[in-house]
């Protein structure tokens, strides 16, 4: 069995394309399961002393170094619209590369690497909700009788948010 990228129509919904091996990265925010294409994750780590940046969009915690390089850190509740939560010790800075950069996503848990068939996933619903992009949502897969939410994090931000992340670095 061979494991492929996610197969993306036109509109951004994950097609069938044959019935093709995906892996996802499962995680936690607010009760609720996510997933992320797995090649788009470089490493996950656990919480290290954020430094602050001055005049950043309210969902930016700020930035770390990792191993001499300095990444933003961006906190997914705050960039969902979720209410604000201590961190535990379950949550996790999952790394990932975005619009051609490395940027990390503070979420409450890291759960599993999930092994799936595309054509077990859905078409995401299609939502009316005021001033809510949910572009970046490719599709929903039943998992464990829950729902997990995929998503392509290279369209969660505007060019001008992705040029302003490459600028940190």
């Amino acid at each position: 069995m061979s494991t492929t990228a996610l197969v993306k129509s036109g509109d951004g919904a994950v097609t069938g394309g044959g019935d093709q091996l995906i892996q996802l990265v499962s995680f936690m925010l607010s009760n609720e399961e996510y997933g992320v294409e797995v090649l788009k994750v470089r490493e996950i780590i656990r919480m290290p002393g954020i430094t602050k940046m001055p005049n950043t969009p309210h969902y930016v915690e700020g930035i770390i170094n990792l191993r001499g390089k300095v990444i933003p850190i961006i906190s997914m509740r705050k960039r969902f619209g979720l209410p604000e939560s201590d961190y535990d010790s379950h949550t996790r800075i999952m790394v990932m590369e975005v619009a051609g950069g490395l940027t990390g996503f503070i979420v409450d848990a890291v759960s599993e690497v999930i092994r799936i068939h595309s054509s077990e996933i859905q078409p995401p619903p299609t939502m009316v909700s005021g001033n809510i992009d949910q572009e970046f949502i490719t599709g929903v897969f039943n998992h464990a009788e829950r729902l997990l939410i995929i998503m392509d994090v290279d369209r969660m931000f505007s060019q001008e948010e992705r040029d302003f992340f490459s600028s940190v670095e």
